[in-house]
């Protein structure tokens, strides 16, 4: 059943409200997704802590012009898939890696990044960064690292007294 026209008015504004709140914005567009796989899609992005929202393109480009986003004519071809998350890159890295498993069926097209629309290249780049978990975990063992050598040096001189002082004692046996 069609929607009426309040039903998409409160569409666009909920759209509009979520784009606003969300850091990353990613769109894909998708041919002849079953049910199933988008499920599939919905239950990788939740647990990603982000959100899968279908729209019509011209829903979709209301909402983005509340939001002060402009989107050219011709950036969003077929029907649209987006992805909205509280972080940066987990959408667009979420919608890659699905994008990968199903190549006929579900195509990145773009995304939002700083209030800005932006092409397939930099998503796809934006994508392929590693995730705020891992860059974090990468943080702490380059800080960890000097440390730990630090205390192996350390360790080498009493490790070293130690022999010493055993050998001295088992001479004196």
């Amino acid at each position: 059943m069609a929607k009426t026209r309040s039903q998409k008015q409160d569409f666009v504004k909920k759209l509009a409200a979520d784009i606003g709140e969300s850091k990353g914005i990613a769109f894909a567009s998708y041919v002849k997704l079953t049910v199933k796989e988008t499920e599939e899609l919905r239950k990788k992005l939740r647990e990603a802590g982000s959100r899968l929202v279908m729209s019509k393109k011209t829903l979709l480009s209301l909402a983005l012009k509340d939001n002060n986003i402009e989107l050219a004519e011709d950036s969003l071809a077929g029907p649209v898939t987006i992805g909205l998350g509280k972080d940066e890159v987990l959408p667009a890295k979420t919608l890659y890696e699905f994008a990968k498993t199903h190549k006929d069926q579900v195509k990145l097209v773009g995304g939002v990044f700083e209030g800005a629309f932006i092409g397939l290249a930099k998503v796809t780049a934006l994508a392929s960064l590693p995730s705020k978990q891992e860059l974090l975990a990468k943080a702490v063992g380059s800080i960890k690292a000097p440390l730990s050598g630090l205390v192996n040096v350390l360790q080498g001189n009493l490790r070293g007294l130690v022999v010493a002082l055993k050998a001295i004692s088992e001479q004196k046996a």
